[in-house]
């Protein structure tokens, strides 16, 4: 009786136990059927999605480096590349191909693993200054290449004096420390963001998402796209009409070069026509010397169609000699 109760209470004390046990092995039968009909594709197509994911960031990646590679490479191997506005040419492509290695690479890694991060709280802060660093300072070269082009279109006399290695220069090393202030110090400091974000990164280190409070916001974007943005519009406007005026200017020049061309054509045309009067020595007429640059003739009974009467006198002194010559030889015989 003892062994009896005993078990009685071990089994009836056991049963919620084993009911639980039965609902939970039922619950994962029903949540894998589930999944099973949420996702009928089979594990095949998920990894050939996966694989032209991968070749396609690969491929973007790749063309990225090596693109910027080859303008550095050309510019470095060809001495007449070797220019003022080739130095921001260079730099930009740097900076490109920088924003290629760093920052897309942990974004391929991401898109890959469906937005898990597996490289730790310290790397996604790294991930994030790399990313806003590089990219502003492609935006920046991308001004400063505006105001070059400005002066050498715009002001082309002023250009060889503005333009000097020094300012070149200058203008370089702020594309390269000025996007550290907005990147590296904020974020590292924990200046970018909110305190609510910050607990949820404590307790999600898997997930490396960029939020950023609106001080931050204001000044970062005013930094990386408002002012350049505006200074490459004003410029660019500015060589846009500039660009318009000289169009116009070629235009004028070349419609004064065609009519003076035509002009003279046509002058030359109608002085060879009827400024010249060719006859045969058997009319009786005598060919006179050029008249204002022009040939002309005369006869007993008509002059010439010249405008110059010392042609006019020349043909008829020509037949009074010739009337002469013939009386002295009558007188002769």
């Amino acid at each position: 009786m003892a062994s009896f109760s005993t078990t009685l209470t071990t089994t009836t004390t056991d049963l919620p136990m084993l009911m639980n046990g039965f609902h939970n092995a039922s619950n994962i039968h029903n949540h894998t059927n589930a999944t099973s009909i949420e996702n009928p594709h089979p594990d095949w197509t998920d990894l050939l999605i996966l694989i032209v994911k991968g070749f396609v960031f690969v491929t973007i990646i790749l063309s990225a480096v090596l693109g910027n590679a080859l303008v550095i490479i050309s510019v470095h191997r060809h001495r007449k590349l070797r220019v003022i506005t080739n130095y921001y040419v260079v730099s930009l492509a740097m900076a490109d191909m920088l924003v290629a290695l760093c920052a897309m690479t942990f974004n391929a890694s991401v898109e890959l693993t469906e937005g898990k991060w597996l490289f730790g709280y310290f790397m996604c802060d790294v991930w994030n200054s790399l990313d806003v660093y590089f990219s502003t300072a492609s935006i920046l070269h991308l001004c400063c290449i505006s105001v070059d082009r400005y002066y050498a279109i715009v002001r082309p006399l002023e250009y060889p004096i503005t333009m000097t290695h020094k300012t070149v220069s200058f203008m370089l090393a702020c594309c390269w420390v000025l996007p550290a202030l907005i990147s590296f110090m904020p974020i590292f400091l924990g200046w970018y963001t909110t305190a609510k974000h910050e607990t949820f990164r404590e307790s999600n280190p898997n997930v490396c998402i960029f939020v950023v409070n609106k001080y931050y916001a204001m000044i970062s974007s005013s930094i990386s796209f408002w002012i350049p943005g505006v200074v490459m519009v004003t410029m660019y406007c500015r060589i846009y009409k500039e660009a318009i005026r000289q169009r116009k200017a070629l235009s004028r020049t070349s419609s004064n070069i065609i009519l003076n061309s035509i002009h003279q054509h046509r002058t030359s045309t109608y002085g060879h026509r009827y400024g010249e009067h060719y006859l045969h020595p058997s009319d009786g007429e005598v060919v006179v010397g050029p008249i204002n640059g022009r040939r002309s003739t005369s006869s007993g009974s008509a002059t010439s169609y010249g405008t110059n009467t010392t042609g006019y006198n020349t043909a008829y002194n020509s037949r009074d000699n010739s009337k002469a010559a013939t009386e002295l030889n009558m007188n002769g015989k």
